[in-house]
């Protein structure tokens, strides 16, 4: 692995009232030590994983929007308000790697015809042809697959959200095969259950006011998904009791 700390630069802050300061995992935040070569962001939405994800990209020099850093192209509301408080620490620093954040994953797929258009890459490391042209699971994995290579670190904000349970376990394959056989570095931002699941991952909550390390067995996607397919029918008949009310 490659970073191995982010740290917030607290004497920066000017203003703590105001977004993303008011966010407490974010106001709360000294250092941040990353331990394996896989960490997954967990918490609610609106708890900070993904601002801080965002911030991080920002900070490798990434398109926001999603993309490396040879994607130039602008989304209304990609740009980082967290990336100039923050500190990476690297052991060795690398450039290469990619953001990828699946609610703006349309933008980045229009952004790749246009290059292919003018001839300033192939459709080579995209599976062959235009993301477009894929199911939104086929272009997530096309990217997976050909996009993603050796000695680089992989920011991921919800990747799951166009891969079925049995593509999300083809991608756990490829998360191991990428850091076990080409050193990648990946950090996470996710709600899927099945990719939680990673051997050895570590997994940083942001729930709860502060950012935490947990086990798999303690976050809300595990315990959650296991009592209701444990207990399907009590769930189901507690749903529609209070319809009933």
């Amino acid at each position: 692995m490659f970073l191995k700390r982010v740290t917030l630069l607290h004497e920066k802050i000017e203003n703590r009232v105001e977004y993303p300061f008011t966010i407490p995992s974010i106001s709360g935040l000294e250092q941040l030590e990353l331990t394996s070569s896989v960490t997954f962001f967990v918490g609610e939405n609106g708890s900070g994983k993904s601002t801080l994800l965002e911030a991080i990209a920002d900070k490798c020099d990434f398109n926001t929007a999603g993309g490396g850093r040879n994607n130039i192209y602008d989304v209304h509301a990609s740009q980082s308000v967290l990336g100039d408080y923050i500190r990476l620490s690297w052991l060795p620093k690398i450039g290469n790697g990619f953001f990828m954040r699946a609610e703006s994953f349309y933008h980045f797929a229009t952004h790749i015809d246009e290059m292919a258009k003018e001839e300033m890459i192939p459709y080579r490391a995209y599976g062959g042809k235009s993301l477009h042209e894929q199911s939104h699971g086929e272009s997530f994995l096309s990217l997976f697959l050909n996009r993603f290579s050796s000695e680089a670190i992989y920011l991921l904000d919800e990747p799951e959200a166009a891969l079925s349970p049995q593509r999300q376990l083809m991608f756990l394959r490829i998360l191991h095969e990428l850091t076990q056989d080409e050193e990648c570095q990946f950090i996470i931002a996710t709600h899927s259950p099945i990719l939680l699941g990673f051997p050895g991952a570590q997994i940083l909550s942001f729930d709860h006011g502060e950012i935490q390390e947990i086990q798999y067995e303690e976050t809300d996607h595990y315990r959650i998904t296991k009592s209701f397919l444990d207990h399907r029918e009590r769930f189901l008949t507690e749903i529609t009791a209070d319809e009933e009310e």
